[in-house]
């Protein structure tokens, strides 16, 4: 049988206690040269437009074998799932930073239990817009590990050095609460099982510098009574400049039978924005009762408008 390979890029963006405070996947590791001053947990670069800054960036093998990599820059995004830092993959176009850092080697090959020191530089353009410019430096194992069976899963692994950047001028940090939805998930009959909500929104960082959000969630019911009143955190840490995230908040034991207004304030430096969406909520045997009782109300209103006519009908003089 014919075997399907897909190819899943993973890239291990998290700092560990390894020199400089690598990205590291246990088989080999990727960060910024130490400076004459100290280690660097990341590249942290300014420059303005037309710039160019010139840094070193280390990739370090931990197995007994030597390992080749493929060294390119690449532009930081965030996830849609849950609004990670990651950056793009070797074959997608690159605008920012993945664009403008260029090391001096494309391929590396590092000894076992060694390290290569390899320059690169990082060329702004002169009508590179201000603010922060996110993305990292990957270091690419080219190989796929290919499984078994009839459908075989190929794995590329990539470890990548976060670089900040940031372009001088104008700073504008802002942020908004777009599309605020609420749905209920209600038990069959009224104070039977669980009741509970979801909250969804999205967060969308409209500025120009890396925000760290704030997000406050304050349900209220009928005449105005706060049902609910807490700061979220499942948010990201880091929300990129031009970004947005799909965001999802539980609401366990929402009520099953009110009607109110959901709100969502976001806030982080000098900015501070509020979006909300109203509520209904039936149990589904209230709403099916509620369904079946307007029904024969209204047959029962039609038949007597019938008979009513009809009487009148009957009972008309003829000409």
């Amino acid at each position: 049988m014919r075997k399907l390979y897909v190819l899943l890029l993973s890239l291990f963006l998290v700092t560990a206690a390894a020199p400089a405070y690598a990205a590291d996947n246990g088989s080999w590791s990727v960060y910024p040269a130490a400076s004459q001053v100290a280690a660097r947990p990341y590249f942290y670069l300014s420059a303005d437009p037309g710039q160019s800054i010139d840094d070193k960036v280390v990739v370090s093998n931990k197995t007994g074998e030597p390992l080749t990599f493929r060294l390119y820059a690449a532009d930081a995004y965030n996830t849609a799932r849950d609004g990670g830092f990651a950056v793009r993959t070797v074959a997608e176009r690159q605008r920012g930073v993945g664009a403008w850092a260029k090391p001096a080697r494309s391929r590396v090959t590092v000894p076992p239990h060694g390290r290569v020191t390899v320059p690169f530089t990082l060329s702004v353009p002169e009508g590179a817009e201000p603010g922060d410019h996110p993305g990292a430096l990957v270091a690419l194992d080219e190989r796929v590990d290919k499984g078994d069976g009839a459908v075989a899963l190929g794995v590329q692994r990539a470890v990548a050095a976060r670089i900040y950047l940031r372009v001088g001028g104008p700073t504008v940090p802002a942020l908004t609460v777009e599309d605020v939805r609420v749905s209920h998930h209600q038990p069959l009959v009224p104070g039977l099982g669980d009741s509970g909500a979801t909250i969804s929104y999205t967060l969308r960082n409209t500025g120009n510098v890396t925000l760290d959000p704030k997000v406050e969630l304050r349900a209220t019911g009928l005449f105005g009574r706060t049902l609910l009143a807490r700061e979220l955190t499942r948010i990201p840490g880091e929300l990129l400049p031009g970004q947005r995230v799909r965001l999802r908040e539980p609401w366990d034991g929402a009520p099953q039978l009110d009607w109110g207004n959901v709100e969502l304030t976001a806030s982080a430096k000098d900015t501070r924005e509020s979006a909300s969406a109203g509520f209904f909520a039936l149990p589904w045997l209230v709403a099916v009762v509620l369904f079946v009782a307007g029904g024969a109300a209204g047959g029962m209103w039609v038949r007597l408008r019938l008979r009513a006519g009809g009487g009148l009908s009957r009972s008309s003089p003829r000409p």
